[in-house]
């Protein structure tokens, strides 16, 4: 199925035309407020999955991670055995880095001790930024915020990977707690 193209919609320039599936994405998903705790997970293992690789990548091979990854459910990922996770190993539908794929399961454990502790990880995450999203006005491309840096710094201490500030910020993009659309985007 083609993604209907839009061309009287200016747009942030990593989505471009040529590039149906990322146009897809910004339309539909980056920048708008999750608050679904499922979908945080999600977001938060597939963005500690691109780092140092780019998000098309990733995106291409998002219906392999939600399958490899019992669909983001924290308590199913949580509870995934080591030979699991070593089978994924040879899944090439996912990125097959171990220290990724191992993380997944540290993070959702993670994950669901800030549910037990908070009611919820949206209620968590959200805090961070004062339950609305941040609108940076500024023109140049930020990788992280003081925000970014305490959220980090905090899930790192709580025994997360993978969530370094421009890790951090990134989930912050796709998420909505932060507005990042060009300044003459459609959805700014």
């Amino acid at each position: 199925m083609h993604y209907l193209l839009k061309k009287d919609k200016n747009r942030c320039h990593w989505a471009s035309a040529d590039k149906p599936d990322m146009m897809r994405y910004h339309d539909e998903e980056w920048g708008k407020p999750v608050h679904d705790d499922q979908k945080h997970l999600e977001m938060l293992i597939l963005e500690g999955a691109q780092a140092g690789l780019s998000w098309e990548t990733i995106l291409k091979r998002r219906d392999g991670y939600r399958k490899a990854f019992k669909h983001f459910n924290p308590r199913l990922v949580a509870k995934m055995t080591d030979q699991e996770l070593e089978e994924l190993l040879s899944d090439s539908s996912i990125i097959r880095n171990r220290l990724k794929v191992f993380s997944a399961r540290k993070n959702a454990q993670v994950f669901l001790s800030i549910v037990k502790e908070f009611g919820s990880f949206d209620a968590y995450i959200w805090g961070f930024v004062g339950n609305k999203t941040v609108k940076n006005d500024s023109k140049e491309h930020k990788s992280s915020s003081k925000e970014s840096d305490a959220i980090s710094k905090d899930l790192k201490k709580r025994g997360m990977s993978f969530v370094g500030t421009t890790i951090i910020y990134a989930y912050m993009q796709a998420v909505g707690l932060v507005n990042d659309h060009a300044q003459d985007c459609f959805l700014r």
